[in-house]
């Protein structure tokens, strides 16, 4: 269950950071409380799969589901540049997210 917490977790991380764009620096009303949500929605689950998931292991994953979610959906919907390398870049981070949870022991 700690997995799906994380897994989730990572999710919210994508989103709340997706979200920030939006917010115009927190001056627009909805598009923060959203993102505030999600930050605080990520952050408890986070905690929760911590509890019992070693917490270098959950953090990496969590920031390595965040970073490369973010960077997918920036290429995909934002329209930020799509290059070799930063598809490159991506697969090596979701590589590193895939390493930590087979050595993880759980």
């Amino acid at each position: 269950m700690a997995w799906v917490l994380l897994i989730v977790a990572g999710v919210l991380e994508v989103a709340w950071s997706i979200g920030m764009k939006f917010t115009d620096g927190f001056t627009r009303l909805w598009p923060s409380v959203l993102t505030g949500l999600g930050i605080v929605g990520s952050m408890v689950l986070l905690a929760q799969a911590a509890k019992t998931l070693p917490i270098g292991t959950a953090y990496g994953v969590w920031v390595g589901i965040g970073a490369a979610g973010t960077a997918v959906v920036g290429m995909l919907v934002l329209n930020e540049p799509v290059t070799a390398a930063r598809i490159f870049f991506v697969c090596l981070l979701l590589v590193a997210v895939v390493g930590l949870k087979a050595t993880s022991g759980h």
